[in-house]
C-alpha cells in the first residue's frame, strides 16, 4: 500500500522514525467499564493503517502478534501476512516487548512473582518473545512490568521484589548477548495502574536500579508521558535525566490530564505547554531513536477518525518541532535567554572541578550576595512570549 502524502508542510519526517505499536492502533476501544467500540482487526491491517499515514514503523507485544494460544501453523500464518503487510508499506520493526500482564498467570507478577514456576514461565515467554522480534528486526526490547508490585505489601517484600527483577534482567541480558541479538532493552516506569502499587515506579528509580545490573551498558530507560504525569511529575526532567545520563534508548509519546488514571491520549492534546517543551528537549539534543506513540484513539472513533487519531500525532509534533526552532531563533527570546545565563568566566573556572587552588581562591573570591539578587530575571516576558509561539502569535 503507497504512503499518503501530505500538503501540509508538516507530513512525517523519516528521520524522525515515528512509530505505532499494534496495540495502539489496533486498540479496539474497550475500558474496564465496557466492551469493545471497534471491531478487533489483524496485525497486518493494522500495519496497513499505519503505513496509509507515513508511519516510520510498528512495535509489538508478543501476544498482539501471536495469540498466546496460537498454534504452530497459526503463527507462521499470521506472520507470513504480517511480514508481507511491513513490506508493502516500507515499514520496519524497531521496538518488540512481552505481554506480561494480561494472563491470570501474571495476576501477582512475573519476574516478582512470589512463584519460581511463574517467574521461570516469565522469563521463558519473553526468551520466546525476543526470539520474534528478532526475526522482525527488532533491536530495542521494552520491558514494563505492569503486575509487577502489589496491592498490599503484607503479600511481597519489596526488597526481595527488587532482587528478582535484577535476577530476571541479568538473565536476560546474557540471552540477548548469546544469541547474538545486540538488544538494548529500555525499562519502563509507572506508579500504579493495573496494580495499585508498582514498583520503580518513576523513570529515575529505573536510572538508579540499571547501575546495579551486570550489563548496565546494555540497559536504558523508555519513560512515557502519561506514566509520569499520572505522578505529578514534569515529564521533560524525567527526559533530561535520561538523556544527561545517555540512557534514554525509547521513548513513548502520548498525553495525560495530571493525577488521572492511564489515559493514553493522543501526543500534545491535552498538555501542550509541557509537549512543547518536550520536542525541544528532544531536539535540542538530537535524540535519534524512534519516537514511538503508545497511545489510542478516543473510545467514540471507528477507524477512518483512528486514521486521523495517527496522523494528528505526528503532525503534532513535526509542528512542534517547527516551533522549537522558530524559539531558538526569536530574537526577542534568545535576548533573555543570553540575559539570564549570566556568564562569569573568573569564578565559573573555579567550579569545574575541585583543587586546592581553586577552593582558595573561591574562598577569596568577591561574591556580593545583595549585589547578585538585583539580578533581573525576567521570566513572566520570557514565558509569555514562549506562549505566544506556542499559539502561531509570534
Amino acid at each position: 500500500m503507497a504512503k499518503r502524502k501530505s500538503r501540509s508542510g508538516y507530513e512525517p519526517d523519516p528521520k524522525m522514525k515515528f512509530t505505532f505499536g499494534l496495540w495502539t492502533v489496533g486498540n479496539p476501544g474497550a475500558d474496564p467499564f465496557g466492551g469493545p467500540t471497534r471491531e478487533r482487526i489483524p496485525p497486518w491491517k493494522i500495519a496497513d493503517i499505519v503505513g496509509s499515514v507515513g508511519a516510520y514503523g510498528v512495535n509489538f507485544h508478543d501476544n498482539d502478534l501471536i495469540p498466546i494460544d496460537a498454534t504452530a501453523e497459526e503463527a507462521a500464518a499470521i506472520k507470513k501476512d504480517f511480514r508481507k503487510a511491513l513490506r508493502d508499506n516500507g515499514l520496519k520493526v524497531p521496538m518488540a516487548t512481552t505481554n506480561l500482564f494480561s494472563d491470570p498467570v501474571f495476576k501477582d507478577g512475573a519476574f516478582t512473582s512470589n512463584n519460581a514456576a511463574i517467574r521461570a514461565y516469565a522469563i521463558q515467554k519473553t526468551m520466546r518473545a525476543m526470539d520474534l522480534g528478532a526475526e522482525f528486526g527488532a533491536r530495542i526490547y521494552v520491558f514494563w512490568g505492569g503486575r509487577e508490585g502489589c496491592e498490599t505489601d503484607a503479600a511481597k517484600d519489596p526488597v526481595e521484589a527488587i532482587k528478582r527483577s535484577r535476577e530476571a534482567m541479568n538473565f536476560l541480558c546474557e540471552y540477548s548477548i548469546s544469541q547474538g541479538y545486540g538488544y538494548k532493552f529500555a525499562m519502563e516506569a509507572k506508579p500504579n495502574e493495573p496494580r495499585a502499587h508498582i514498583y520503580n515506579a518513576v523513570t529515575g528509580s529505573y536510572l538508579a536500579f540499571i547501575n546495579t545490573l551486570d550489563h548496565p551498558e546494555m540497559v536504558g530507560v523508555n519513560p512515557e508521558v502519561a506514566h509520569e504525569h499520572m505522578a505529578g511529575l514534569n515529564f521533560v526532567h524525567q527526559v533530561a535525566a535520561a538523556l544527561e545520563a545517555g540512557k534514554l534508548f525509547h521513548i513513548d509519546l502520548n498525553d495525560q490530564e495530571f493525577g488521572r488514571y492511564d489515559q493514553d491520549f493522543r501526543f500534545a492534546s491535552a498538555n501542550l505547554k509541557h509537549a512543547f517543551f518536550l520536542v525541544k528537549l528532544l531536539e535540542d539534543n538530537k535524540y535519534n531513536g524512534p519516537r514511538h506513540f503508545d497511545s489510542h484513539a478516543y473510545r467514540t472513533s471507528d477507524y477512518t477518525d483512528v486514521k486521523s487519531f495517527a496522523a494528528g500525532s505526528m503532525r503534532s509534533y513535526m509542528i512542534l518541532k517547527e516551533k522549537a526552532e522558530r524559539w531558538n531563533n526569536d530574537r526577542a527570546i534568545q535576548s533573555i535567554v543570553k540575559q539570564v545565563n549570566a556568564a562569569a568566566p573568573a569564578v565559573s573556572k573555579l567550579t569545574k572541578k575541585f583543587t586546592k587552588k581553586n577552593a582558595k581562591a573561591l574562598l577569596a573570591a568577591d561574591l556580593d550576595r545583595v549585589q547578585l539578587a538585583k539580578a533581573k530575571l525576567p521570566y513572566e516576558k520570557l514565558d509569555q512570549l514562549t506562549m505566544e509561539i506556542i499559539m502561531g502569535v509570534q
